[in-house]
């Protein structure tokens, strides 16, 4: 009698330890436990820690509550400008409702992927190739609010999106560099521009002052023969002020003009009154019929 006592409760002892064994179960720091008792949800959801089922019952199903990153595959599209680019990017979410993770979506990890490849697409058509390189930060807080709309009904919150990197064609990337070269040209010779228009006035104001003494001109000329021999050249070109010429212009003595010798006068040509031809022809007439009378 006191064997079979005994072998009952090692055999009860037994069945307890195998039964706590299947009730067990440990829900990590980072996750919260949600059972399911006949297929129906219970309202309590089991917090980190030791915690107990009913075997064959009940259904543990661990979710994690950690941000979660998960890249966006590179997704092709034409920009509003009708550019071709291939855009991609990454995604930081995390679940705030496990019930609702685990229940109002089938796989919120893929349902969240899928809604972010789509979102980006959309992006991608809705901006323009300007708004994809330098104004980020913008397209970053449109693709996120466009995604946390439909998973704020699956338990899930966007903390975070972020485009990677925005690839262009080969014919695009050196029409912007040949862009971006002609506009440093232009910069660079309005600069060049500008330093000539100061120098210009510097200039014009040292020949201002130099102007009221002569004399500094001829300092100047003699420093910069001493700034050029100074490189040690085999040959030194020493310009000649035009101002000197006009110095010594102003002090030599003007030349005397020779006199030129006296020209005779010569008399004028006696004037010879103009006859018309019917007056040359009445006197041939009259000298004619004189000739006959004398005859």
């Amino acid at each position: 009698m006191v064997e079979e006592l005994v072998a009952a409760g090692i055999a009860v002892g037994s069945a307890g330890v195998v039964y706590a064994m299947a009730a067990a179960r440990v829900v990590k720091q980072y996750e919260r436990g949600v059972v399911f008792r006949l297929g129906k949800l219970t309202d309590s959801v089991r917090g980190p820690g030791f915690t107990m089922i009913l075997p064959f019952v009940d259904r543990l199903r661990k979710v994690n509550m950690q941000i979660v990153t998960m890249p966006v595959p590179a997704q092709d599209g034409i920009t509003r400008d009708n550019v071709t680019v291939r855009v991609d990017a990454v995604i930081y979410f995390k679940v705030i409702d496990p019930a609702d993770a685990v229940i109002q979506v089938e796989d919120y990890q893929f349902a969240v992927s899928q809604m972010a490849q789509t979102s980006l697409r959309s992006i991608i058509g809705k901006s323009d190739l300007d708004d994809l390189l330098s104004n980020r930060e913008k397209l970053n807080q449109g693709l996120e609010l466009m995604i946390d709309s439909p998973a704020i009904g699956w338990g899930v919150q966007i903390d975070r999106v972020e485009i990677k990197d925005v690839s262009l064609p080969e014919t695009m990337k050196r029409s912007m560099a040949r862009q971006a070269e002609a506009d440093r040209e232009r910069r660079a010779r309005v600069i060049n521009a500008d330093a000539e228009l100061q120098a210009s006035k510097k200039l014009a104001e040292a020949a201002g002052v130099m102007s009221e003494q002569p004399a500094a001109l001829q300092l100047r000329l003699l420093q910069t023969v001493v700034a050029v021999a100074a490189e040690k050249n085999s040959t030194l070109v020493l310009p000649f002020p035009v101002e000197l010429l006009r110095f010594l212009e102003r002090a030599a003595p003007l030349p005397t003009e020779p006199t030129a010798p006296a020209t005779p006068e010569v008399p004028p040509a006696p004037v010879t009154p103009e006859v018309s031809p019917a007056q040359a022809h009445s006197e041939i007439g009259d000298a004619g019929n004189d000739t006959q009378k004398n005859l």
